[in-house]
């Protein structure tokens, strides 16, 4: 089977490879056919991009690449969770936000044992005077 590629070039010069819409040589990008609907997809895309900034600063929020940033994803639809009426929904997602903070609370607690442990033992560095049990360290 022979795959082929967009017949387009980027604005380097260089050939581009996209996929082509099928039956046709030209990605959506590329295809003079298609100018309006790329042209669409762009602006929905830079509103999106646009939108995320916007909602991210509004809630302080970073991403979900630490535990406090996780944290907060969790205060945030608690806090929404909390001022829904009563129903079932509401309480199923509060126990699910309780569940995941107990989660983050116990991995938290567990990191901080291993690192504890860790700078007793002196692993993954030189024993130093910065071991927590020097007269062991000998």
């Amino acid at each position: 089977m022979v795959m082929t590629t967009c017949t387009g070039q980027l604005p380097d010069g260089r050939r581009c490879r996209s996929w082509p819409i099928r039956g046709e040589a030209y990605c959506l990008w590329h295809s003079p056919e298609r100018e309006e609907e790329a042209a669409e997809a762009r602006r929905l895309g830079g509103l999106r991009r646009r939108r995320e900034k916007a909602v991210s600063g509004a809630y302080d929020f970073l991403g979900l690449d630490s535990v406090q940033s996780i944290r907060r994803v969790i205060e945030i639809a608690t806090i929404d969770a909390l001022g829904l009426e009563n129903s079932i929904v509401r309480a199923r997602t509060l126990i699910s936000a309780a569940m995941a903070a107990a989660k983050l609370l116990e991995t938290g607690e567990l990191e901080e044992r291993i690192v504890t442990l860790e700078a007793a033992i002196g692993v993954g560095r030189e024993r130093s005077a910065d071991v927590l049990f020097p007269d062991e360290a000998a």
